[in-house]
This record gives structure tokens, sequence and C-alpha cells, in this order.
């Protein structure tokens, strides 16, 4: 019995079920179609926008393609991995907790099972810029399709000193 409750908890650990940020879910903005489907839904796409976690006053808005057709109406259609991404200061930053470089921003399953999309977040220390980067990768298989957006760290009215993010890095 303990070796079903390690296999099982490994196994969540690796689709990233375990990880807090595969919980957060992103604001759909808007949904545009791209071509028309008979009968069926139509393929789009959606724009999403997303806070980050562990950095207050920075948001990020990705879109994404999304299959229609018979197997995107019943769930079953495997997303393409071309998703875009841009990321910007919207009110003064503030770091919740301490990150180490290629940190879980987000995370969001692209099939039934084993290819998801990640929202990565890092510090360009020499320049106090936050580096945010989207892919979407496989258990076997990852993509090199990837979008980044950069969110130099600026004051925000008369909030005063301005945080550097190698401040916050863990590690």
């Amino acid at each position: 019995m303990l070796n079903l409750v390690r296999a099982a908890a490994a196994c969540a650990a690796l689709l990233g079920l375990a990880d807090a940020s595969a919980a957060q879910e992103p604001d759909l903005i808007f949904k545009k179609s791209t071509v028309w489907k008979f009968l069926t839904p139509d393929d789009k796409l959606a724009v999403y926008g997303v806070d980050d976690p562990a950095v207050e006053g920075v948001a990020c808005h990705y879109t994404t393609p999304e299959r229609g057709g018979f197997k995107g109406m019943v769930g079953v259609a495997e997303e393409v991995s071309d998703i875009s991404l841009s990321c910007r200061q919207v009110g003064p930053i503030r770091f919740k907790e301490k990150f180490e470089q290629g940190a879980v921003m987000m995370r969001q399953s692209r099939s039934l099972i084993f290819k998801k999309m990640q929202i990565v977040r890092g510090c360009d220390v020499k320049r106090n810029v936050l580096v945010y980067l989207v892919y979407s990768d496989r258990l076997i298989d990852g993509s090199p399709k990837n979008s980044t957006s950069s969110v130099p760290i600026m004051p925000w009215g008369t909030s005063g000193e301005t945080p550097k993010c190698a401040d916050w890095l863990s590690g």
C-alpha cells in the first residue's frame, strides 16, 4: 500500500499536479474565431490574463490557439504549442516570496495527459528586469516554440525605493 501511495505522489509531481502554481486560473479576456467549422466549435485564438502570484504589480497576457471541431468539442484535442506572451508592470512592484531562476509562475494542461504550458519567471540581475518565458512541453518530447517578455522594475508613483529582483532570488 505504501508503494502505491509513493507511486501516486511521484505521478502527481511528474504531471505537475502537486505544484501550487497549477491551481492558478487565468482570466479569459476574449476569444476570436480563426477557422469556421460546420456543426462543431470553430478554431479560436483565446487571450488570457494572469497576475504573477509571487510578484505583486506584474500581470501577463498570453494568446493561445484553441482547437474546435469534434475533438475540441469533447475535450480530447491536443492543443498546439504556438503561444505568445506579454507581461507588464501594472502597479508598484512588491515581492511576496523568494524565487529561483526559472520558477514556474503558472502551469496549465494542454492535452489529456502529457502536454502542458508553463510560464516561468527569472531575474536579469544586471538590468533589474523580470523575465518571463512561456513554452509548452511533453513528458517525452518538448517543443522549441516559446515566447519571452521582460518587465523592467520601475518606480511607481510616489512609492519610494525601487526593489531589486536580485534580492529576491533564492539559491
